[in-house]
């Protein structure tokens, strides 16, 4: 039976409630035995005390500090200390577990996950700024700990699941697989109309409205691209991505003899996040089972680099090296509120990331000594004030 001390960081997002769902089901089964040490959130103070009911954890940490009495008095009767901001989410990160769940959304879950990864244990890794801000730094210091990340995102999992680890030099290439998201067949024209409404449907998977404009914008995949090869090790032009529609197929691992594998399920994001709780085992669920005589098809496009030129930016940030990659998240991060907000147009985001970069040059390629989680925050700042800079003078322009 898998059993484990775990703490959730982001308990009350979409990844940290189907965690706390799965261990649920494991529990129900016999398949499971949990001991929570720490859950956070961050507004729903309501959902973070019924998961504390549930889970009865020794810490529950919201971020925003004016809300501590509500989450104290939401809690009363249980005994598991209350606490509030960001320095107490570090805090609860860095307590001993054998498992982390790094879920939350954002620039703000950089330094919890930098808290974890020295913890020792073994780190579920579902936030990307942690990896494209300071990847090689995190893995680093994961490994120095005696513990190991886990890649929680569908694609990131599909390729840890058939990576040859013990030896890489088998590798040739790996192959991010993208769903081509609501304008793949839209021309460059039809793109520059399109609403903020019309990018957040997303035709295969329920997500939130910034990743939900990031696969419309194809950035996604290029933060994707960043991340896999910090975390496998490979070079920029070892990594690629292939549109595939039915998003059955999560991603590739090409060897050098040929020989391509795969890993194929249903788009369910419960799905990787099981298989980085129960790690190096597998836990028994109610899966959705893929049904391939249903599904009829499977087919593959390329990606159009005219269209879509975030996936460009973001291996050029990688081929630049350094901080390079975090100015790219950043800035894309800033171009993708303003367009939410109806400031700028949809091609305008990629403009932003790409003017951005460019504004800040090889500075944003290297940085004095420190620790390399609070100069990626220091570069992750200074570059949203570029960018939002950028964003004022194409909104008075247009």
């Amino acid at each position: 039976m898998l059993t484990r001390r775990v703490t959730v960081l982001g308990s009350t997002g979409s990844v940290g409630v189907s965690t706390l769902d799965l261990m649920a089901q494991a529990e129900a089964v016999g398949a499971g035995k949990f001991e929570v040490e720490a859950l956070t959130g961050s507004s729903n103070i309501a959902l973070l005390a019924a998961q504390a009911r549930r889970w009865r954890p020794r810490l529950v940490v919201t971020a925003d500090p004016g809300r501590l009495e509500t989450l104290r008095e939401a809690v009363t009767g249980l005994d598991v200390e209350v606490a509030a901001g960001p320095d107490a989410i570090a805090e609860a990160a860095g307590r001993p577990a054998d498992w982390i769940m790094a879920a939350i959304v954002g620039a703000a879950g950089l330094r919890p996950a930098w808290a974890a990864a020295g913890s020792g244990a073994t780190l579920a890794l579902a936030n990307k700024e942690s990896l494209v801000c300071c990847g090689p730094a995190l893995l680093e210091r994961a490994r120095a700990a005696g513990g190991a990340v886990i890649p929680v995102d569908s694609e990131h999992s599909a390729i840890f699941q058939v990576f040859a680890g013990d030896r890489p030099e088998r590798v040739a290439r790996i192959i991010l697989t993208a769903s081509g998201g609501p304008f793949r067949s839209f021309s460059r024209a039809e793109m520059a109309s399109v609403t903020p409404e019309q990018a957040v449907a997303h035709p295969n998977w329920s997500m939130g409205a910034k990743i939900s404009i990031d696969s419309a914008t194809m950035a996604n995949k290029g933060l994707e691209m960043i991340e896999a090869a910090y975390l496998f090790g490979m070079a920029p032009s070892q990594v690629d991505v292939v549109v595939h529609p039915q998003s059955i197929i999560h991603s590739l691992v090409e060897y050098v003899d040929g020989s391509t594998l795969a890993q194929l399920g249903p788009p369910d994001m419960r799905t990787p996040i099981a298989y980085a709780l129960a790690w190096p085992d597998r836990l028994p669920w109610p899966a959705p089972k893929l049904d391939l005589a249903a599904q009829a098809q499977l087919t593959f496009e390329a990606i159009d680099p005219e269209r879509f030129p975030a996936l460009e930016l973001a291996r050029g940030a990688l081929q630049a090296g350094g901080w390079s990659p975090a100015v790219f998240n950043a800035a894309n991060e800033v171009g993708v509120h303003a367009f939410l907000d109806r400031r700028i147009g949809f091609l305008d985001i990629a403009m932003v990331a790409s003017e951005t970069l460019a504004r800040m040059g090889s500075g944003a390629a290297a940085r004095g000594a420190g620790v390399a989680c609070e100069i990626a925050l220091e570069v992750d700042a200074e570059a949203r004030r570029v960018a939002t800079t950028v964003v004022a003078q194409r909104a008075r322009a247009a």
